[in-house]
């Protein structure tokens, strides 16, 4: 049997009720990783997450061009979309929501760190230039199938999922641990059919227990 791993996308209080982000609903998603990670446990499944540890001068911000939050523009010439300044290195806004049993996570990735590049993906920034630990470290616990869930689903957990199939990783989305900013109202919905066209299977939490039985 091959090795599995829970991956849990920034679930950070900054995109949580109160944040700087604030995801719609985006609170929700923790009761959903705490089940995940109880089953996990049980099962023997490796399980990391990711956060955003931005600098607190981040290109991203759209503080550091005097724009509007949401405005969309380029940065180091990839397009952005400009966010309220969020996740903040050493903030209570970038640190893991507090009801989240984060005892039981092996590992946790931090990542867009680099100041003129924003970094969606738990596995690369925006433009493929630099990776961050975690696909070395699957690898290294010859995890080949992964879980994901988290926040946000139209940016971070989509292209993280999107990055874990081209590197090879088989992956299951949980979808009802998943929330959007939804700037378009459509945008979390096109993004989960993005994943499952391009390899990702969808299920609810339910749905995922009752394959697994």
């Amino acid at each position: 049997m091959n090795a599995r791993a829970l991956l849990l996308v920034d679930l950070q209080n900054d995109f949580c009720a109160g944040g700087a982000l604030a995801v719609p609903e985006g609170d929700s998603t923790v009761d959903v990783a705490n089940a995940l990670i109880h089953w996990c446990l049980v099962r023997g499944d490796a399980i990391v997450a990711s956060k955003d540890w931005h600098p607190s001068n981040h290109g991203s911000f759209a503080s550091q061009h005097h724009v509007e939050p949401y405005t969309q523009g380029q940065l180091d010439g990839l397009p952005q979309t400009f966010w309220p300044d969020h996740c903040v290195q050493n903030t209570e806004g970038a640190e893991l929501h507090p009801l989240l049993a984060d005892q039981f996570i092996d590992v946790v990735f931090p990542k867009g760190e680099a100041v003129h590049i924003d970094s969606y993906s738990a596995f690369f920034d925006n433009g493929h230039r630099q990776k961050t630990g975690l696909d070395d470290w699957l690898k290294a616990q010859k995890v080949s199938e992964l879980i994901v869930m988290g926040l946000a689903t139209d940016y971070c957990v989509k292209f993280t999922v999107l990055d874990a199939l081209k590197l090879g990783y088989e992956v299951n989305v949980i979808t009802d641990g998943c929330r959007g900013v939804n700037i378009n109202p459509q945008d979390s919905a096109q993004a989960f059919m993005e994943m499952a066209a391009e390899g990702a299977t969808l299920y609810t939490f339910a749905d995922w227990q009752e394959t697994q039985a």
